[in-house]
């Protein structure tokens, strides 16, 4: 009799964790998507050289401007409530946008970043105002970038390049959120790592799903 339950233990508990996790990622409440195909960043330079792309990443994209040290407490805001906890997820980086010209005052953000945490996640690119000004418009937000190609806001795309975020909820009177104001400790606490956690959780379990689909086969 034991023998029996065993293999049908070994037999029956595969399927039923298979249809678990396909159930799961097709009523999963995913991040609404707000805007396909948004632009890339073939055009812009990193401190390191190294082409940075936003295909195939979850990221979260900011644009410090000229002034990027007087964004030094969003920067340290999002590190603390959003980086820190989730950096080590695999597909997971920070991409800051500057002008050309600032690259001085990025490296030494990124170097008081790497005197607490682990910065591989976070890269700065740089760019003309123009292409800067182009690459924002493709994300068809209703904000705009200062003189200096700065806002306050910051973005979750993801890895087929879309913009993420909330749409317009009227039984709760709820906006759309396109971006989440980094100068507001309230709105990265309380509305930001909810959507980072949907967003992540999304792509996990995707991940199982497909790995449940080849151990099927």
């Amino acid at each position: 009799m034991k023998k029996f339950l065993v293999l049908g233990i070994l037999f029956i508990l595969p399927i039923v964790m298979y249809l678990f996790f396909a159930s799961a990622v097709d009523n999963f409440s995913k991040l609404p998507i707000l805007e396909e195909s948004v632009g890339n960043l073939e055009s812009f330079e990193s401190l390191t050289g190294k082409q940075i792309t936003l295909n195939d990443k979850i990221t979260i994209l900011g644009f410090l401007g000229e002034g990027a040290y007087n964004k030094k407490g969003n920067v340290f805001s999002l590190n603390q409530k959003i980086y820190k906890k989730n950096y080590e997820f695999r597909d997971f980086q920070f991409v800051m946008v500057l002008p050309l010209g600032s690259e001085d005052a990025a490296r030494a953000l990124l170097d008081e970043l790497d005197n607490i945490t682990d910065v591989s996640g976070w890269n700065f690119v740089f760019a003309t105002p123009e292409s800067i000004q182009s690459f924002f418009k493709s994300l068809k937000t209703p904000f705009a970038l200062d003189e200096k190609m700065a806002t306050d806001y910051v973005f979750i795309v993801d890895k087929k390049r879309n913009l993420r975020g909330r749409d317009e909820d009227l039984e709760k009177n709820e906006e759309k959120v396109y971006g989440y104001n980094a100068s507001l400790v309230a709105d990265i606490t309380n509305v930001m790592v909810d959507d980072v956690k949907v967003i992540l959780a999304e792509y996990r379990l995707a991940l199982k799903k497909y790995k449940a689909d080849r151990k099927e086969k």
